[in-house]
C-alpha cells in the first residue's frame, strides 16, 4: 500500500481528446472517470475483487488480489492513463510475494536495454514483457514516460 507517482500526460487516453472538429464539449465527471478506470481493469481482466476506484486529484483503488504482481498491474493500468498523475493504493493482497521495483521508460529505452540494465543479461526482456501484460500488447510498444513493472528473479 502507497502512494504511487506517474507522469501526468503520458499514457492510455480513456478519457476522451480534445477535437477541435467537435462542436459540443464532452464533459468528464468523477464518476464517468471511475467507471472508465474500472472497465480498463475489467478489459485487460486481472483479477480482483471488490474493486473501487474513486477520483480526485488521484486516483484511489482498493479491494483484494491473490498476488502482488495483480495488484502492481492494476496500479499500472491506472497510472499509465493521460491525465493521470498519482494513484494511492488501499489494495490488499491475500497471498504476497516479493514487490516487483517500477522503471520509468525514457526516450531509446527498449524492453532489452532494461533487462540488461536490471539483470544482466538483455535477453530477460521477455520477463519484464510477461510481467506487463496485459497492459502490453508486444515488447516494441513501449513509450517514454510509461512506468513498467520489474519483478523480481
Amino acid at each position: 500500500m502507497g502512494l504511487f507517482s506517474f507522469i501526468k500526460g503520458a499514457g492510455k487516453k480513456i478519457f476522451g481528446s480534445k477535437d477541435e472538429t467537435v462542436k459540443e464539449e464532452v464533459v468528464v465527471t468523477p464518476k464517468t472517470k471511475t467507471e472508465l478506470l474500472k472497465a480498463e481493469i475489467d478489459r485487460l481482466g486481472i483479477p480482483v475483487s471488490g474493486l473501487d476506484v474513486s477520483v480526485s486529484e488521484m486516483v484511489t483503488v482498493s479491494g483484494q488480489t491473490v498476488t502482488n504482481a495483480d495488484r502492481e498491474k492494476i496500479i499500472l493500468a491506472m497510472g499509465n492513463i493521460d491525465c493521470v498523475g498519482c494513484v494511492e493504493d488501499n489494495i490488499t493482497v491475500t497471498n504476497p510475494e516479493p514487490e516487483a521495483t517500477f522503471h520509468v521508460v525514457k526516450s531509446g529505452d527498449t524492453l532489452s536495454k532494461i533487462s540488461k540494465e536490471v539483470y544482466g543479461d538483455a535477453m530477460k526482456y521477455n520477463v519484464i514483457f510477461e510481467a506487463n501484460t496485459p497492459m502490453l500488447e508486444h515488447p516494441d510498444k513501449i513509450y517514454p514516460g510509461q512506468t513498467l513493472r520489474i519483478p523480481v528473479l
